[in-house]
């Protein structure tokens, strides 16, 4: 037998299909075009069998039809003048008594997807519509969708769209269904289908006649109503009931999509509907479902926990991760455990997950390791037990991770710092890849002072530069041995030469080189000149108070839902292993908000001293700055100020107030507490990473703060201001303060508009006057909401708290207009 794809074989199948004896059998014959079929599939270039094939066509047997329409469908676009001798057979069969003759004929002539024979179909393809048989109407629908694809600047009849608009009433689900489908094509540039109260009505009580796909197509597509009434959104939500506890996930994830959609302003009846869902979503995690369906179900958990935190609390279990399952859903349920940890289950989930640090996949147990990190923001003690033991492993991809675990654990928790310290002895000698090493020398720099063997790991890390290939390496081993330079100059002089000169004179890379002579001449200007520039923060405690992230709602979420956006997102609770060191992550605020352009224009109305007079006085920046020419202000955040530390002022100085009286200690003179009212009505709106980045523009430190919409709102800051010229002499003073909403003058404001309503006859009988007059009364008499702020100074200095006053004021009212 000549070779498959050689011009022999195909000569051979051309003789056997114009073979008269082969023809006369129809079991022969049609083993022949299978074979045509099969080479056709293999690539074999077959084209040249097409007039033969086109007289196969001409047969009763259904399956040989099936055969010649595939190859017809395929090679129809090399060979349209030969296309047409098959439309009269085509349309022969669109008359013929079987319906899936007539369905496949149907279905086969929009498949040659040739303009050239578009009139010819178009009459069978109308008289499809009225077909009485629903396999004919179904493939009829979809050809017309079909037709407009091949020619989509040609005009809509008219005719076709109203008959199509009337199969939506067809018996058949599975024809209104396409008739949807195939609306949405042919009107897509009017916006699809136009779904009014009787279709969707209509599509909603014949929802469980669909199958899935069908199901989800008709829940896809009702997302553009709008009920017109209360009544007719919880007519249509209690016809979705059934459908939200579908055991179909494709369907459950449909209908909440729409009942989200629909109840947008009614935040309670989507808890509600989360709440019905958690059921259905635990199920499609469940080992029966396929590994797709579980990372789906997975992610989309995680985003309805960005508003129901406690959603899945009772039922952490079901998110352990099973042996045999595969690394990117371990992962995935690593995330979601750590979103329910509290203090019932936290033994059981940090021991669940030490188990997974050891697991064959080295991401799998790098991601575990991470996961403990994040808990240990809350419950630190335990984790770093547990990361503790893990360095004892000697394992190098699980050191590597323990160690960028702990960098980042001790810049949100500062209190873990002895640990970390006493850890870190001996891990380098584990230590292999860029970016355990980058983590050890930036721990090493912030905390070489306590890490009695840090000049001798330096040394190793100096000895072997001349065979470093990483470039992050080099730059953080030059930035880490300046460090420790400052705080420990006799141990790290030499070495720190002999870094200099070959980063300057040998090494080839420009920004190690340009690195290095920065320092080198930064060090010519000064040890305190180097120590301004060099001397970071440590820590950033504000973000291990702030565990999690406050409920959102609902809407900001709502429209990713059934997406693929859930599945695209990366975790934006985990932070990257390779990033560098954590002092240089910024928080992005809104490009147009600039708060050093509006500090100069900012007005502080009332101050009120502590001691409860209210004295009012009016200060300008104008005159903080012009009483401070000589000495300018500058606010800092460094020393850091623990949550502890912060609490003990704080509770310190009001019980002082209790005992001794106000009057005896407004005499102290390194002491000083003052309240203010500031005009921000949407700062207690405002979301805590905006208010949390606009104060860090600032220098200053916000340590905790309640959600958004919860009252009474407080938020608990600090920070430390200097004059320019005592640096960091004792003249500095740290400030403390509190921002306080009780949300008292809202009400207010209510009741006054509840009042203008029940005025005279007189006023009432003038609808616009009395409407103005309500206004003028409101703003005449109605308070505007106010944020209370309360300030404690130690030790006193009058000059920097007016302009700390100041500066406070001005971010809380760029915020307050960027809200609004």
């Amino acid at each position: 037998m000549p070779y498959l794809g050689s011009e022999d074989a195909v000569r051979e199948l051309r003789r056997a299909l114009s073979n008269p004896n082969v023809q006369s059998d129809q079991l022969r014959y049609r083993n022949t075009i299978l074979k045509v079929i099969r080479a056709m599939s293999q690539g074999v270039d077959v084209s040249g069998l097409f007039s033969e094939m086109v007289k196969a066509c001409a047969t009763v047997d259904i399956v040989q039809k099936k055969l010649v329409y595939v190859f017809l469908c395929s090679y129809a676009a090399l060979n349209p003048e030969l296309s047409l001798l098959v439309i009269n057979t085509l349309r022969k069969d669109c008359q013929d008594p079987n319906p899936m003759v007539r369905s496949l004929a149907l279905r086969n002539m929009t498949n040659l997807r040739l303009p050239s024979l578009v009139e010819y179909v178009e009459q069978p393809l109308t008289a499809g519509l009225r077909d009485r048989a629903a396999c004919v109407r179904r493939v009829a629908v979809l050809g017309w969708a079909k037709l407009h694809n091949l020619q989509p600047n040609s005009e809509i009849d008219a005719a076709v769209v109203n008959e199509l608009y009337g199969l939506l009433r067809d018996p058949d689900p599975v024809v209104m269904v396409n008739c949807l489908r195939a609306l949405e094509e042919i009107l897509k540039e009017e916006g699809g289908v136009a779904i009014n109260k009787p279709i969707t009505h209509h599509l909603l009580n014949r929802l469980k006649e669909s199958d899935v796909w069908g199901q989800c197509e008709v829940l896809r597509i009702l997302q553009r109503y709008r009920p017109q009434s209360e009544d007719e959104l919880f007519d249509i939500l209690s016809l979705l009931d059934a459908s939200l506890v579908s055991p179909h996930p494709s369907v459950m994830a449909a209908t909440l999509s729409l009942f989200l959609g629909l109840c947008s302003g009614l935040p309670a009846v989507s808890l509600a509907a989360l709440e019905r869902v958690r059921g259905p979503l635990l199920a499609a995690c469940g080992s029966a479902a396929s590994r797709e369906t579980r990372f789906t179900a997975l992610c989309h958990i995680q985003l309805l926990l960005r508003s129901l935190p406690g959603l899945m609390g009772a039922h952490y279990k079901r998110f352990f991760c099973g042996y045999a399952e595969p690394a990117f859903i371990k992962q995935r349920k690593m995330q979601v455990l750590v979103e329910l940890v509290n203090d019932d289950n936290v033994a059981m989930l940090l021991d669940e997950l030490k188990g997974y640090c050891t697991d064959v996949n080295t991401e799998t147990a790098q991601a575990a390791i991470s996961a403990i990190g994040r808990i240990g923001r809350s419950y630190s003690d335990r984790c770093l037990e547990i990361l503790t033991g893990l360095l004892g492993l000697k394992q190098e991809h699980i050191t590597s991770a323990v160690v960028q675990t702990m960098r980042d654990l001790v810049w949100v928790c500062p209190q873990c710092s002895d640990t970390v310290c006493l850890a870190l002895e001996g891990c380098e000698e584990t230590l292999q890849d860029s970016q355990g090493r980058q983590a050890l020398l930036w721990l090493l720099a912030v905390y070489g002072e306590r890490v009695s063997s840090a000049p001798y790991t330096l040394e190793v890390f100096i000895d072997g530069v001349r065979s470093e290939v990483s470039l992050g390496v080099k730059m953080e081993l030059l930035t880490t041995t300046m460090r420790l330079f400052l705080c420990r100059p006799a141990e790290t002089q030499d070495m720190l030469g002999r870094l200099l000169h070959y980063c300057i004179e040998e090494e080839t890379d420009m920004c190690v080189r340009d690195q290095a002579l920065l320092y080198y001449r930064l060090l010519h200007c000064g040890i305190e000149e180097t120590r301004k520039v060099l001397q970071g923060r440590r820590s950033d405690p504000s973000l291990g108070v702030l565990i999690g992230r406050p409920a959102e709602p609902i809407s900001q979420w709502a429209y990713s839902f059934n997406t693929l956006e859930p599945l695209r997102q990366g975790s934006v609770e985990t932070e990257p292993a390779s990033r560098g060191s954590p002092e240089h992550v910024t928080f992005d605020p809104k490009p147009n908000t600039d708060l050093s352009d509006t500090l100069n224009c900012s007005q502080i109305d009332k101050v009120h001293s502590g001691s409860g007079s209210a004295s009012v006085c009016t200060y300008s920046s104008a005159n903080v700055l012009a009483s401070g020419i000589t000495a300018p202000l500058s606010l800092s955040l460094s020393p850091a100020l623990s949550p502890e530390e912060f609490e003990r002022l704080w509770l310190q100085r009001e019980d002082l107030h209790a005992e001794q009286g106000a009057e005896k200690l407004e005499e102290e003179e390194d002491y000083v507490c003052l309240e203010e009212r500031i005009q921000c009505p949407a700062i207690p709106h405002c979301s805590p990473q905006s208010l949390q980045a606009a104060m860090q523009l600032v220098n200053i430190q916000t340590l905790a703060f309640t959600p958004p919409h919860t009252l009474p709102w407080r938020v608990y800051l600090y920070t430390h201001t200097q004059h320019a010229h005592s640096g960091y002499a004792p003249g500095s003073t740290l400030i403390v303060g509190e921002l306080l909403y009780t949300g008292e003058a809202s009400r207010r404001v209510v009741a006054v508009k509840e009042g203008t309503e029940d005025r005279d006859g007189d006023a009432a009988e003038d609808g616009e006057d009395a409407g103005q007059n309500g206004r003028e009364f409101v703003r005449k008499d109605g308070e505007e909401e106010e944020v209370k702020v309360t300030v404690k100074q130690q030790p006193r200095d009058d000059t920097a708290l007016k302009g700390f006053l100041s500066i406070l004021t001005t971010v809380l009212h760029t915020l307050s207009l960027e809200s609004n």
